[in-house]
């Protein structure tokens, strides 16, 4: 009789282990990583992270923090307009691969005399980028999915 209560709790205790089904990880977009106490999921969807950056890559990265989200790059300033620069800050605020999981602000300034001075960027800018970030989020989990089976 003894040997019941045993097997039911070895039964249960089995039931509460992880999983190392990397079907679970391709699907939402997390992704773990080796620490030093053991794996740390990351606190963000890996295709938007990665789309983030990638979409990004054309600025310099000030700093880039994959647990809390949030991507800053320094300012830009293109040969075709050396009067104006641009910088811009990403979160990723979902482990989900959603629209709603990303944002976007564009910081805008213009010289004059000088001096930069801040200037309201294009109201669309922002959208326009999440879109591209978006866009490329899904290719990359597309072809992560066709790379799986």
């Amino acid at each position: 009789m003894r040997i019941l209560p045993v097997l039911l709790c070895t039964a249960l205790l089995a039931g509460c282990g992880s999983s190392n089904d990397t079907d679970r990880y391709l699907d939402t977009g997390t992704s773990t990583i080796a620490g030093t106490s053991g794996r740390l999921t990351l606190g963000v969807n890996t295709y938007l992270w990665r789309a983030t950056l990638d979409t990004l890559s054309t600025l310099p990265l000030v700093s880039a923090d994959p647990f809390g989200g949030v991507i800053i790059t320094d300012w830009y300033t293109t040969p075709a307009a050396p009067d104006e620069r641009l910088k811009v800050t990403a979160y990723i605020t979902d482990r989900e691969l959603r629209a709603d999981g990303l944002r976007l602000v564009v910081f805008r300034q213009t010289r004059a005399a000088g001096a930069w001075s801040d200037a309201a960027p294009s109201p669309d800018t922002a959208h326009k980028l999440e879109d591209v970030v978006l866009t490329r989020a899904r290719e990359l989990r597309l072809g992560s999915l066709n790379t799986a089976r």
